[in-house]
């Protein structure tokens, strides 16, 4: 029911990173054709998006870098200009490129010429300081994205839609394109045959990857603006994408005039029924995208992960090994722990025809996601888990409030299954002084429990002692973290540690790494660093050390006694991040 664009196939074979969607070599071909009759036979339209990665291909240590310019990259070795045969070379590998993907039975094309690929690189100053035909003047640069779309056009049937990504301004670049010299050149690709626009952003080499998989710290739609002005002073179709992962904000963006199209990413990697969703009316059961990068970039990143994956859709890769089966022989399931991991267990068991009963001791379904939901840019996570409590009360699980699973409780009901995912309670820093009025607990604070005043010191640079940094910082508070390690933010993906560390940079908070605590006064926190020993003065510390598991024993014991299945999920089995508490949540909940 939509148009669905395949992202980054490689034109061309020396420079194609293993692993990535090619379309190099004519054997590609029965792959694609394949790829596009499954699109076609679930009633939506194929487009494939031709690449060529310039720097990013460096990704795969084995590939071939085709740069604009000479790039120094140690004092022994620069990587090479591309020579104007290769230039040449890769202009036919688009036209062929095109051939192929019109055989292999897609809608339409699209030409990426954005985020630092050979294409934008080219095109903008901030990278292309060649002195030939392809480089210093406007028209010079011009020349090769200009010979790439005539390539493509020539080789399309007429009247099969061609689409351009295109950065709708260089970000943290000296000398890059400005937003008035990208609508001149678009200008320029509409005379070559473009006919739609896709406005992106961002390049590899500075802070602005991050608007190239924006993580929740920017706002949705946050780009939206450079591409209305650029639809409006081009004329052309325009699809507007960027943390949109809402269909009513996407409907408004339509509805006000603002761009033609919408495209969404990772809104499909989290709900796969997105489309089917919004179009029923089921606006409240859709799971939207988060912006946490943990599966989908992070997952990219890290080669060790044979696939990406999504903190929302832990199915992601693996969907026909995650298709749910109803099952047969229904079982009574008694959840300790409201928290995202114990929600998305019931969901899961209900939609399979298990009795769910869902046990939450607080007089708050969403566990440490609500938490995070206070922390400043992370809104979405809030509500994220609140849907997920609601949809679970609507669906009719039984869910209850205010009740703490203990071993009477599982006497009385007498389940045939418990699952533990009582979560994890901060860990204590074992430091003399860490008991005294002026000491709090990370979580503590970010809940509202506690008000810090004055001069506070974090410690712990984790994400959640940035987190109560910046929270402590917009209330008032001066703030100064101290880590142990030699940088902040290690357990962050690499785009939502340049935007944290960017906000953390930006509200002047102090940093001081490579320092250990060792001491807490009343109106100071002695800390070592490298040998030296130092007090620092302040109102209050808050403590951000991270959490360990809360203690099961008691319900395992009791399950065992009772001859009961027992499972243990998310930080009940060990502190770590949500990704991994619903997919082990989504793992138990499919083994029942």
């Amino acid at each position: 029911c939509a148009l669905n664009i395949v992202e980054v196939a490689s034109v061309h074979g020396p420079s194609a990173p293993r692993h990535f969607v090619a379309v190099y070599d004519d054997l590609f071909i029965p792959g694609l054709k394949e790829l596009t009759d499954a699109i076609h036979d679930a009633g939506g339209k194929a487009s494939l998006q031709l690449w060529q990665g310039g720097l990013a291909a460096s990704f795969d240590e084995q590939c071939q870098i085709l740069l604009p310019s000479p790039m120094p990259i140690s004092a022994e070795y620069t990587i090479p200009a591309a020579t104007v045969e290769q230039i040449e070379e890769i202009v036919a590998c688009y036209g062929e490129a095109t051939r192929r993907a019109v055989e292999a039975g897609f809608d339409s094309l699209e030409v990426h010429g954005a985020h630092n690929y050979m294409f934008h690189s080219f095109l903008s100053p901030g990278f292309n300081h060649r002195t030939d035909e392809y480089g210093g003047s406007v028209e010079n640069r011009y020349r090769f994205p200009l010979a790439v779309l005539k390539a493509v056009r020539d080789n399309m049937p007429e009247g099969m839609p061609l689409f351009m990504r295109i950065g709708a301004h260089d970000d943290f670049l000296e000398n890059g394109l400005s937003i008035e010299e990208v609508i001149d050149f678009c200008k320029r690709a509409m005379e070559m045959g473009v006919d739609v626009l896709d406005v992106s952003r961002g390049n590899i080499v500075t802070a602005a990857i991050q608007f190239e998989v924006p993580p929740i710290d920017l706002p949705r739609g946050f780009n939206i603006e450079n591409a209305a002005r650029i639809r409006k002073e081009t004329g052309c179709l325009t699809m507007g994408v960027g943390r949109i992962n809402d269909p009513e904000f996407a409907e408004a963006l339509l509805a006000n005039d603002k761009i033609d199209l919408v495209g969404m990413g990772r809104a499909q990697l989290a709900d796969a029924a997105f489309c089917l969703k919004a179009e029923r009316g089921e606006v409240d059961d859709i799971r939207r995208c988060i912006g946490c990068n943990q599966g989908c970039y992070d997952g990219f990143a890290d080669k060790s992960r044979p696939h990406i994956t999504c903190l929302m859709n832990p199915a992601v890769g693996r969907e026909a090994e995650c298709m749910l089966k109803v099952t047969d022989a229904p079982k009574t399931v008694l959840i300790a722990g409201g928290g995202p991991a114990g929600l998305e267990a019931a969901l899961l068991l209900h939609e399979r025809g298990h009795k769910p009963i869902l046990c939450e001791m607080s007089d708050r379904l969403g566990g440490q996601f609500l938490l995070a939901g206070e922390a400043p840019r992370k809104l979405e996570m809030k509500e994220a888990v609140l849907a997920m409590g609601a949809q679970a009360i609507r669906v009719g699980v039984d869910v209850r409030m205010k009740t703490k699973v203990t071993p009477e409780l599982i006497e009385s009901i007498k389940p045939d299954v418990v699952i533990n995912a009582i979560g994890a309670k901060p860990i204590i820093l074992p430091v003399p002084g860490s008991d005294l009025p002026n000491v709090a607990d990370s979580h503590d604070v970010l809940d509202g429990r506690v008000r810090p005043e004055g001069h506070v010191i974090v410690i712990g640079g984790g994400l959640v002692g940035l987190e109560a940094a910046e929270y402590l910082c917009a209330k008032g508070c001066k703030v100064t973290i101290v880590e142990m390690l030699d940088e902040i933010g290690a357990d962050l993906g690499d785009i939502r540690k340049v935007s944290v560390l960017g906000n953390i940079h930006g509200a002047c908070i102090d940093v001081k790494t490579k320092t250990k605590v060792i001491e807490i006064t009343g109106n100071a926190v002695r800390v070592e660093h490298e040998g030296q020993t130092e007090d620092l003065a302040c109102d209050y510390a808050v403590i951000a050390v991270g959490a360990k598991p809360r203690d099961g024993k008691d319900l395992e014991e009791a399950c065992k006694r009772l001859g009961i299945d027992w499972y243990v999920i998310g930080d009940a089995l060990e502190a770590r991040r949500a990704i991994n508490a619903i997919y082990e949540a989504n793992e138990v909940a499919r083994a029942i």
